[in-house]
């Protein structure tokens, strides 16, 4: 199995953070059948939590926004990488990127069981073209 990289779009929404937040977002977002790439979520500033979402389908999850009067943020890129889970997959990802001298901002990876793993992975705005040409994304 090949690797591969995609560039993405996505957007985020700052909830409160406590539980079940996050859980009606995803659930209206099912509700209207907006697929999720990959989904993030993590602490925010104060008492909110931050959710990334990552969509092929960016006017689905608008219009879910604007239904549910959720304040997305502007629409964003990075990278979603995928394939042959093995050792080094992530760091060999990351060697292309510092040889290059591009800063991760941040990522997410996980083995995705079968012999798969997935990762998620953000640059800054300023290197996304040169990262996207050294990842051939």
């Amino acid at each position: 199995m090949a690797q591969k990289v995609c560039a993405v779009q996505y957007c985020y929404l700052m909830v409160k953070d406590r539980p079940g937040e996050g859980m009606k977002v995803l659930k209206a977002l099912k509700k209207a059948r907006v697929n999720l790439l990959a989904f993030s979520g993590f602490p925010g500033r104060g008492k909110l939590a931050q959710l990334d979402f990552v969509t092929e389908d960016m006017q689905g999850l608008k219009v879910v926004g604007r239904t549910q009067k959720w304040k997305l943020s502007p629409v964003k890129r990075g990278f979603l990488v995928w394939g042959e889970d093995r050792i080094g997959a992530v760091s060999d990802i990351f060697e292309k990127l510092a040889a290059a001298k591009i800063n991760v901002i941040a990522s997410d990876a996980v083995t995705a069981g079968a012999g798969r793993f997935g990762m998620i992975l953000w640059v800054k705005p300023s290197s996304y073209a040169k990262a996207k040409k050294v990842l051939r994304a």
